[in-house]
């Protein structure tokens, strides 16, 4: 039995590994120029959630050490697309928010992006996406816990 769960285990990290690769580079060559994947994902987050957040915030929302998450506020901001400002209270720590050339600029790579997925959905069926939801976000919270 215990063979069977490791074979099953394998397959299943392996297809997801593969898709994860196959939509990264899809996906990334869509987006607009200059855009890479990490950005349209900050941007996103930003726009959805409607609020301020500190780099230390995003860096844990996103699983990524500080420096990597203050490289990718580095070339948004130099972009116009975040605002960075001191926190008042304690200027050691900052706020980012989205610019409305940030919003734009997401709104730009959800167009390019947006045909590709609902492409890749129809062809499987609605149906069949519907039903690997939620094993597919059981996956992500086991390994979110794990963290």
């Amino acid at each position: 039995m215990a063979d069977a769960t490791e074979s099953l285990s394998v397959a299943l990290f392996s297809e997801i590994f593969m898709a994860d690769q196959l939509a990264r580079n899809r996906l990334g060559r869509a987006l607009p120029k200059g855009m890479e994947l990490s950005h349209f994902s900050l941007l996103n987050h930003l726009a959805s959630s409607g609020a301020e957040k500190s780099p230390a915030q995003l860096a844990r929302a996103f699983h990524v050490t500080r420096g990597a998450m203050t490289n990718t506020l580095a070339k948004l901001e130099r972009a116009g697309h975040i605002h960075v400002r001191p926190d008042w209270d304690d200027a050691r720590r900052k706020h980012v928010a989205i610019s409305d050339a940030g919003r734009a600029a997401r709104d730009a790579a959800i167009a390019a992006i947006a045909p590709i997925i609902a492409e890749v959905v129809e062809s499987i069926g609605a149906d069949r996406v519907r039903t690997a939801l939620p094993v597919l976000r059981a996956v992500r919270a086991r390994l979110d816990d794990a963290e």
